[in-house]
C-alpha cells in the first residue's frame, strides 16, 4: 500500500554491504549491476536504457550528461558524485541515500522516489515533473529553479533547502513539509493546499502569496 502523505516518516536506509568489489563503469541497456562499487569512475554522456543497480555504491562517480531512461536504483548509496544533466525519465530510486553530490540539471521527470534521503546536494534547475515522492527527505539542498510541475509531493520533506524560483504548478502538496527553507519567487503557489510549513518560513511565503493575489506590499 502506498505511503504517500507520510512526509513525517523517516525513509528506510539502503542495505549495502560494507565491502564491495570495484568495477569499471561500463553501462549497456538492460544491464544489471549488483553488489559492486563504482569509485572515481566516469560514464559521462553514455546512453543505456532500463539499467538496474542493486546494492551498489557510487563514490565520486560521473554520469554527467548521460541518458538512462527507466533506470532503477535499489539499496544504493551515492556519494560525492557528479550526475549533472543526467536524463533519467521514468526512472526509480528505492532505498537510496544521496550525499554531497552535484546534480545540476538532473531530469527525473515521470519517475518514482521511495525511501530516499538527499543531503547537501546541488539540485538546481532539476526536472521532477510528474515524479512521485514517497517518504523522501531532502536536507541542505540547493533546489533553485527546480521544476516540480504536476509532481506528487505528498511524501516529501524539505529541510534547510533553497527553493528560490522553484515551480510547483499542478503539484499535489497535501502533507508535504517545509522547514527553514528559502521560498522566495516560487511559482504555482495556488497548488500548496495542505502543505505543512514551518513558522520561520511564513514571512517569505507571504510575499509569494501576496504577489499571486495581486497585493502590492509597500513600506
Amino acid at each position: 500500500m502506498s505511503r504517500f502523505g507520510a512526509a513525517s516518516a523517516s525513509p528506510r536506509a539502503p542495505i549495502v554491504p560494507d565491502a564491495l568489489p570495484e568495477v569499471l563503469f561500463d553501462l549497456e541497456s538492460e544491464d544489471l549491476h549488483e553488489k559492486v562499487m563504482f569509485a572515481d569512475a566516469d560514464a559521462s554522456g553514455v546512453f543505456a536504457q532500463s539499467v538496474e543497480f542493486t546494492q551498489v555504491r557510487f563514490r565520486s562517480a560521473r554520469l554527467a550528461g548521460a541518458t538512462l531512461p527507466k533506470a532503477r536504483l535499489t539499496d544504493c548509496v551515492v556519494e560525492r558524485s557528479d550526475w549533472s544533466n543526467l536524463r533519467a525519465e521514468n526512472a526509480t530510486m528505492e532505498r537510496v541515500a544521496v550525499a554531497g553530490c552535484r546534480m545540476t540539471g538532473l531530469a527525473w521527470n515521470g519517475g518514482l522516489l521511495r525511501d530516499v534521503t538527499v543531503t547537501d546536494a546541488k539540485l538546481d534547475l532539476t526536472n521532477w515533473r510528474m515524479a512521485r515522492f514517497d517518504v523522501v527527505a531532502l536536507t541542505g539542498c540547493n533546489l533553485t529553479g527546480a521544476d516540480f510541475t504536476n509532481a506528487d509531493l505528498r511524501g516529501a520533506r524539505f529541510t534547510d533547502c533553497d527553493l528560490t524560483g522553484a515551480q510547483f504548478s499542478g503539484a499535489t502538496m497535501q502533507g508535504a513539509r517545509f522547514e527553514r527553507c528559502e521560498l522566495s519567487g516560487i511559482g504555482g503557489i495556488t497548488s500548496w493546499s495542505g502543505a505543512i510549513v514551518h513558522p520561520d518560513d511564513l514571512i517569505g511565503l507571504s510575499y509569494v502569496l501576496a504577489g499571486a493575489l495581486g497585493i502590492v506590499v509597500k513600506s
